[in-house]
């Protein structure tokens, strides 16, 4: 211990690299924020800690699709067209169902800093209805509107392979929201490794099944091309129903189940999660929908420039992943600060992130520049989809920073339980600017799919730059209300 300054009212001293303050006077000992550096490296440490698994759960998601779409290339322009076709459509729901588990992770913090296992229950019960709900009415209503895929302007042996592969897909809906409500309750408490383990077996299940399942090996059906989906199927019903198992059974998170039972669907809890589940459900989904449609706009131009898009957009989208996963771990991060109402480590915890996200997504904006021509030729061996892929890398590499900077300020403004605006702005990025911007630069100037991505840019970087003065503004107002409160 060392004696940073006394007198004979009060004196500091650090101890185990910690700032104290002494008062005789009052007795008592008030712990000080950290050293400024040191400050910096603790929420670069933990930031890097909690982001890992998360950033490799997400990505566990996205190769899922990536996994199908390799698999499905080996078979055929046409068969991989129709698979991305459907999960480019599916995707819209799926991150639907995922937005509204995510409003679970700060209010669960919230609950666990304050120890109160019956709130925690109680959050779990009625996300975990709420969520299972609305699978099973997402999974009626797509049973029955999968034929308007044959209305989409799309290559018409591509719509007669994807109906049925999408009716198969659809399926998985309900066992993905059980996963996902499962885990963010487990993040919610800091626990971001458990999803990583249950997703990265589910990735291995699905790689194993796509390749046993298509060409029936080791003693399983011959399914062709519709072998991918049942593959993908059945590794999200192993996701879904693991995560519970997991949830109700390992001591390191299932302290809230001896009041499970006892817990109710309550009115407090029941329309708070609904209310800003569906505020960060439309958030995700303004800008998947987006990306949906410029699919819709490729497919009108041939399934080369269908399978070209499909390929650059898996690819934007795994690295898109590290990004999630970084703003995923930064919810947790300003949730909990939000949660104690110390604004000190919340900025900290803000800026350690879009740090660590812009020197993250400026490394993948340079492999997509330095390996453009090399990634698509994993997908496909057709000359023409690889030279219109990797194009489109280019254009992925130019909105690296916008969409990753993006998915991060979500992630802040979710620890700060801000959902309304976030959502305005992402209606207005991505449908009042970005999809105009993709038709008038397809259609009316006749880039095609490459006016459909410079669309996409453009209003990505709106979505960024609005976020992050929102956050400005917001981190303001609440300093504001702090120093009125205190005095």
């Amino acid at each position: 211990m060392k004696h940073k300054y006394s007198n004979n009212l009060t004196f500091a001293y650090i101890l185990n690299n910690k700032r104290y303050l002494y008062k005789p006077d009052n007795k008592f000992v008030l712990h000080l924020h950290p050293l400024k550096n040191e400050a910096k490296y603790l929420h670069l440490k933990e930031t890097v800690s909690l982001s890992i698994p998360l950033i490799l759960t997400q990505i566990g998601h996205i190769i899922t699709g990536m996994v199908d779409t390799i698999f499905l290339g080996k078979l055929g322009k046409t068969e991989q067209a129709a698979g991305i076709l459907s999960n480019n459509l599916f995707v819209i729901v799926l991150v639907f169902s995922i937005g509204m588990s995510y409003v679970l992770t700060p209010a669960v913090t919230d609950a666990h800093v304050n120890k109160n296992e019956k709130e925690k229950a109680s959050l779990f019960k009625n996300a975990l209805f709420i969520n299972s709900v609305l699978g099973i009415l997402l999974f009626i209503v797509l049973f029955f509107l999968s034929g308007v895929l044959e209305y989409m302007q799309q290559p018409a042996d591509v719509v007669t392979l994807a109906i049925p592969f999408f009716d198969v897909l659809i399926f998985s809906i309900i066992p993905v929201s059980l996963f996902f409500v499962c885990k963010q309750y487990t993040e919610g408490l800091g626990n971001t490794r458990a999803a990583m383990y249950i997703s990265v077996a589910g990735n291995i299940i699905n790689v194993i099944l796509n390749y046993g399942l298509i060409y029936g090996k080791a003693g399983l059906p011959e399914m062709g091309y519709m072998g991918s989906c049942w593959a993908t199927f059945i590794a999200r019903v192993f996701m879904g129903a693991g995560s519970l198992i997991f949830l109700f059974n390992h001591k390191s998170v299932n302290s809230f189940a001896v009041y499970f039972k006892e817990a109710k669907l309550n009115a407090l809890h029941f329309w708070q999660l609904l209310k800003d589940g569906l505020a960060s459900a439309l958030q995700f989904t303004f800008e998947v929908a987006a990306f949906a449609i410029s699919g819709l706009m490729a497919g009108v131009f041939g399934k080369e420039q269908i399978d070209g898009h499909g390929i650059a957009l898996s690819l934007a989208a795994f690295t898109y992943m590290f990004a999630s996963g970084i703003g995923s771990a930064t919810t947790i991060r300003v949730g909990k600060y939000y949660a104690m109402n110390d604004l000190h480590n919340v900025r900290l915890a803000i800026k350690t992130s879009y740090k660590s996200v812009i020197i993250t997504m400026g490394i993948m904006a340079l492999l997509f520049i330095s390996f453009n021509t090399v990634l698509p030729s994993i997908f496909t061996n057709d000359k023409e989809i690889i030279s219109i892929a990797s194009t489109l890398l280019l254009y992925a590499a130019l909105f690296q920073l916008f969409d990753g900077t993006q998915v991060t300020a979500i992630g802040i403004l979710r620890g700060l339980e801000d959902y309304k605006f976030p959502t305005y702005i992402a209606f207005i990025g991505y449908w009042v600017i970005a999809l105009p911007l993709c038709y008038l630069f397809a259609f009316t100037f006749n880039y095609q799919v490459y006016g459909v991505w410079l669309g996409l840019s453009v209003g990505l970087g709106f979505v960024a730059l609005a976020l992050y003065f929102r956050i400005k503004n917001l981190i303001k107002l609440k300093t504001v209300i702090s120093l009125q409160n205190k005095g």
